[in-house]
């Protein structure tokens, strides 16, 4: 006679008990923390609505209508663009603008790099010596050209005593066609620096010592340290301040403003002294709106562009 087999109760996992829903005190902190957070960036928003997208938008306007203070504007069409075409100082003043971007990337991107590699070796008095790097930085823009017009001076600038003290030929400095524009590079490379400098600082002091000590074990002198495993470990920080520089070199201003005043020959006009001539000068606000979206869509193009192949070239 088979018996039959008896079935036992499968096990099943116990049910986890539901969460106690939240206390209506705790509930109603959350929300005004919430509420306070986004009151924050409300505000952060409206700031940058009121002072830079609202005068972005309002200057692409303006760059199609025939506007003087005190007068209704008129819609004028492409006739701004047209215009500002046919200056004969919109060549020169970006053929000064681009030189100047180019010798800026020649001169003042290598040495903040170089002066970062140089404090990050250094074993004493780090401090002091990254204060001094940044210390320009801190100078207002205007009192530092007018520092360096000073030192410029062809008669008794500092420039030309010191190269009198060592039985050198002086120079013209800004007031040569031929110097005027490397003058002022220098001057936009020593008051712009400190800030560059202390972000490759922070960049080498995130590379692992290990690297370097693998490079030495196998034979690598300074410079192949540096070109292996420096600048591959550094290369987004570079990448992005090299982008920047160049956006911020494009809209040079204060240097041909307060040192050279665009001369001599119109050698220092760039474009953004060019729009600053146009509004307060000529009183032409329609002409400098349509330059300044000019100058808004080439370094937006050349950002888009940037990035892209900058981007492509990490992924593959």
């Amino acid at each position: 006679m088979t018996k039959t087999a008896e079935r036992r109760p499968v096990a099943h996992p116990p049910v986890p008990p539901l969460p106690a829903p939240a206390p209506a005190g705790r509930r109603r902190r959350r929300l005004a923390d919430q509420a306070r957070a986004y009151g924050f960036l409300l505000g952060g928003l409206l700031c940058f609505a009121l002072f830079s997208w609202y005068p972005a938008i309002r200057a692409v306007v303006i760059s199609f209508q025939k506007y003087t203070p005190g007068s209704p504007p008129e819609w004028a069409g492409t006739a701004n663009f047209t215009r500002v075409l046919h200056d004969p100082e919109f060549a020169d003043a970006w053929r000064n603008t681009l030189v100047f971007t180019l010798l800026a990337l020649l001169i003042g991107f290598a040495i903040p790099f170089v002066l970062a590699l140089v404090l990050n070796e250094l074993r004493h008095a780090k401090a002091f010596f990254r204060v001094v790097v940044y210390l320009p930085v801190m100078i207002p823009p205007v009192v530092s050209a007018l520092l360096w017009k000073w030192f410029y001076d062809p008669g008794a600038g500092l420039a030309n005593e010191a190269l009198r003290l060592v039985h050198l030929p002086t120079s013209h400095w800004t007031n040569g066609t031929g110097t005027a524009l490397v003058s002022l590079v220098l001057v936009a490379t020593w008051a712009n620096m400190g800030g560059t400098v202390l972000v490759y600082l922070a960049a080498l002091q995130s590379i692992p010592g290990e690297l370097y000590e693998a490079a030495e074990l196998d034979g690598a002198s300074l410079l192949q340290r540096v070109r292996h495993v420096t600048v591959p470990q550094t290369r987004f920080v570079i990448l992005m301040l090299m982008l920047l520089q160049i956006i911020a070199t494009m809209q040079v201003f204060t240097e041909p403003f307060v040192i050279t005043g665009g001369g001599p020959e119109n050698s220092t006009v760039t474009v953004l002294y060019l729009i600053y001539k146009y509004a307060f000068l000529y009183n032409d606000f329609g002409g400098a709106c349509a330059l300044s979206v000019m100058l808004l869509v080439l370094l937006g193009a050349f950002s888009a562009l940037y990035l892209r192949l900058t981007r492509t070239e990490g992924d593959t």
